[in-house]
Formats: structure tokens, C-alpha cells, sequence
């Protein structure tokens, strides 16, 4: 397998990701509102049904990732997949968005189980087949990061869009998202059909119960999965009390949607600086690093107060250049996650992985509104009142901190690196002896120009 894709090859592969990231917007942030107010279905009754189809979703994910990779359809068990997947994406946000005058609670959940599902037939089959389109530790991240930050923009693109062409209520937003996406859908996951092959695959899975045990054994995985919900977590909750923060502290609502923008932006200028960053330091310490960074700068929220707008426009720019790579390294990381599963004679899983690594994905975002509203109401937070505002101030800008830094004590020392990558390529391919490496080397990183290891040797009767 090439090692290095060629640069169309690559933005023909990441291009889907941003039309699937237009695809969150109007389902998290426009539908629920939309069918309970202008459709009539009131709160408790659009809450219930969005709440199953959300379960549904996080169920789905280990199942269509693991069928996924025992499946073999005439594209490939990626694009294959993802070619199934799409038309019934467009014809259920169809149904969803732009609903009949008769449409009620059967119809909100009908389709909502089936946008689900298209989503995760392209979503998973996609993940999974980026991390399958190099053997190299770097080019992963190339890879991801590319993928990334067109959903960074893809996201940019839904909040900024209907705004532009005056349609920024919900119906309207919706009706304008719906073309959007019926119009960049099959342009960009027809492009990379057609530009970007399919690797042949590592082997075929092992049986499921024999693919169990092995999974359990695999404590990389786990310990990159904990790290990943719990930073996805800490992300989750500012971005689930942004709104409140802004309207009741910083008080300017006026300027949300300009400082979202900012954010957005922010995350995708950001990216190319620490992917250069890995190549140098490693992918588990660029991560650790990002995460500190962010929050070292979220350290100085709970001093912000009414009026504050330029501060906080600095902290939000400075915070954001760490959206990207904090989606596109952990994603790297768990291509070569999967290499322990290959090499340990799991028959190329990634499906599966990824499956699990969506379903922590939307567990983070559950646990933040979780945790958020219930402290918030315990706290007795009335913003118009001005009630319970160090409470909104702590849980945006405190919480996260701690969250992060517990996530970094999981992967600063994270045991899958550069050389441990390439040791495991060697068993899966053959090259090398597979059986259990010694203790690893230094990163070529840290050699100096002579390829020396500068550390010192060991003293006499120690390993």
C-alpha cells in the first residue's frame, strides 16, 4: 500500500466529511424545536421519540461497523456500504426536514430512526476506511486531519449558511440545509468512489466469540477510548452551555453567532500547526499537549463578567485552535489501535473499533447535558435573575479543565507509539518476527542528526 496519498486522491477523500457534518446542525440544534413547536407535537412528546432514535443510533454503531467488516459487496466493504447508505441519508432528511401537513410522532420517528442509519452506513464505513488507506504513522494523521477539517468547515458552513440567505428560522433553515445537502451528498461521496481505491484487506475477522476475548485484551483500545469520551466530555460541555454563557454572563447574545464563526475557523487554521507538531513529538503527545493547552486557556473563564466581549473572543480564538486536532490525532491513534487487533490476528476490524469509538462519541455528548442542566438546577441557576451564574461560569469553564487533565494522565504515556506502530506493521505484514516486541526504541524523532539515541545507557544489571 503507498504510503503517502496523492493530494487529489486525499481531498477526494476527505471531501464527504463536510456535507455529514451539515447533516448535525439541523438534527441537534433546528429539529427538535421545529416538531415541537411548528409542527405541534409539543416538548415531552418530540423529547421521547428523538430521545429513542438517539439510542438507536448508538446501538446501530458496533453492528453496522462490525458487518461492515465481514461483508464483501462489489465496491468494497467501505464504499460499498457507504454507496447504500447515502440515498437513504437523502430521502429520510427529505421526509425529516421538509414534513407533510399531516405528519405527527409516527412520522418524527420513522424517519428519524431511518436518518440515523443512513448516517451511520456512510459514517462508520468512512472512518473505518481512512484508517485503512495507509500502513504509516504520519500519513494517518495527514489523513484524518484532512477528513477533520472539512468537517470542522462542514459545521461552519451549516451555522453560517441559512443566516446568509435570510432563512435563519427553523423551517426555513432546514428547507435550505435539505438542498445543500442533496446537492453535495453525491458529489462528494461520488468523488471519492471514484478516486479512491479500496485497500484489500488484512485478512478476514475471526469469530465472534474468539473476537471478543481478544478485544477485551486489548487495553490500548480501552484506555484510548476512556481518554476520547472524557476529553469528547469536557468539549461537550461548553459547547452545550455556549448559548447560556454568552447571553447571561458575557451578555451579548447579539455576537453568538459571530464567535461561533471565530471558533470554527479558529480549529481549522489551527490544524496543519500541530499535525506538523506530531510528526515531531508523536501524535499522543501532540494530543496531550493540545488538551493542556485548551485547558490552561479555559483556566481564565470563571474570571470573565458582563460586558467582557473582547476577552472572551480571545479565549474562545485561542481555545479553538485545538477543535481540529482534537478530532483528527485521536482518530489517527486508533487506526493504530487496530494494528494491535490486526497483528494479534483480529482479520482487520476497524469497523468494529469504530463502531465503539462512535458510540463513546455520543455518550460524551449525552454525559454533558447529563451533568450540565441537573448541576445548573441544583445550583439554582436563573439567568434573568442573575441567579446561579458562578455555577454556569464553573461547569463552562472549570469542569472541562479537570476533565482534560484526566484524560491526559491516560495517553501522555500511551504505550501504541511511532515504533510500536511500526513493529506491529512488521507482524501483520510479515516482516519482521511476530511474536511480542522487546522494549521499544527510541522515537526517530528525538535521534540526533547521526541517528544516534542521545539517552544515556542503562546502568549494569538493569533493563
Amino acid at each position: 500500500m503507498a504510503d503517502r496519498l496523492a493530494r487529489g486522491r486525499l481531498l477526494a477523500y476527505g471531501l464527504p466529511g463536510l456535507p455529514l457534518a451539515v447533516l448535525g446542525l439541523p438534527l441537534y440544534v433546528y429539529l427538535p424545536g421545529f416538531y415541537a413547536e411548528e409542527v405541534g407535537l409539543g416538548l415531552t412528546l418530540t423529547g421521547t421519540l428523538l430521545l429513542i432514535a438517539r439510542i438507536w443510533d448508538m446501538v446501530t454503531d458496533p453492528v453496522v461497523g462490525s458487518l461492515g467488516d465481514r461483508l464483501h459487496p462489489p465496491l468494497g466493504r467501505r464504499r460499498g456500504l457507504m454507496l447504500l447508505g447515502a440515498p437513504l441519508l437523502l430521502i429520510a432528511a427529505t421526509a425529516l426536514f421538509l414534513p407533510p401537513e399531516e405528519a405527527g410522532g409516527g412520522h418524527l420517528l420513522l424517519w428519524s430512526l431511518l436518518i440515523y442509519l443512513g448516517w451511520t452506513l456512510v459514517t462508520l464505513p468512512y472512518t473505518a476506511w481512512g484508517a485503512e488507506l495507509s500502513d504509516d504513522y504520519d500519513e494517518r494523521s495527514r489523513i484524518t486531519g484532512v477528513r477533520e477539517g472539512a468537517v470542522v468547515l462542514g459545521t461552519l458552513v451549516a451555522a453560517l449558511l441559512p443566516p446568509l440567505l435570510g432563512r435563519d428560522e427553523p423551517g426555513p433553515a432546514l428547507a435550505v440545509l435539505t438542498a445543500f445537502l442533496w446537492l453535495a451528498v453525491p458529489v462528494t461521496i461520488g468523488l471519492a468512489l471514484w478516486r479512491v481505491p479500496e485497500p484489500t484487506t488484512t485478512g478476514n475477522p475471526i469469530p465472534w466469540r474468539e473476537g471478543l476475548t481478544l478485544l477485551r485484551g486489548n487495553r490500548p483500545f480501552f484506555r484510548l477510548l476512556l481518554a476520547y469520551a472524557a476529553n469528547g466530555t469536557a468539549n461537550a460541555l461548553p459547547a452545550t452551555l455556549f448559548l447560556l454563557f454568552v447571553e447571561h454572563i458575557i451578555q451579548r447574545p447579539e455576537w453568538t453567532g459571530t464567535l461561533l464563526g471565530l471558533y470554527f475557523v479558529a480549529g481549522i487554521a489551527g490544524l496543519p500547526l500541530w499535525l506538523a507538531l506530531a510528526r515531531r513529538w508523536g501524535k499522543h503527545r501532540t494530543w496531550a499537549a493540545s488538551m493542556l493547552w485548551a485547558a490552561a486557556i479555559f483556566t481564565t473563564v470563571p474570571l470573565l463578567g458582563a460586558g467582557d466581549l473582547v476577552a472572551f473572543g480571545v479565549i474562545v480564538v485561542l481555545s479553538g485552535l485545538s477543535l481540529g486536532v482534537d478530532m483528527a490525532l485521536p482518530a489517527s491513534i486508533q487506526a493504530d489501535v487496530v494494528d494491535e487487533d490486526t497483528a494479534a490476528g483480529g482479520g482487520g476490524r476497524a469497523g468494529l473499533f469504530f463502531g465503539l469509538w462512535g458510540m463513546a462519541t455520543k455518550l460524551a455528548l449525552a454525559l454533558a447535558v447529563g451533568i450540565a442542566f441537573p448541576l445548573l438546577d441544583l445550583a439554582g441557576f436563573d439567568g434573568p435573575a442573575g441567579e446561579g451564574l458562578l455555577a454556569l461560569a464553573l461547569l463552562y469553564g472549570g469542569l472541562p479543565v479537570l476533565i482534560k487533565i484526566a484524560a491526559v494522565a491516560l495517553v501522555w504515556d500511551f504505550p501504541v507509539d511511532r515504533v510500536r506502530q511500526h513493529q506491529l506493521q512488521g507482524s501483520i505484514h510479515h516482516e519482521t518476527d511476530p511474536s511480542p516486541p522487546g522494549p521499544r526504541g527510541p522515537d526517530p524523532a528525538d535521534l540526533d542528526p547521526a541517528g544516534r539515541d542521545p539517552r544515556p545507557d542503562p546502568p549494569a544489571g538493569r533493563l
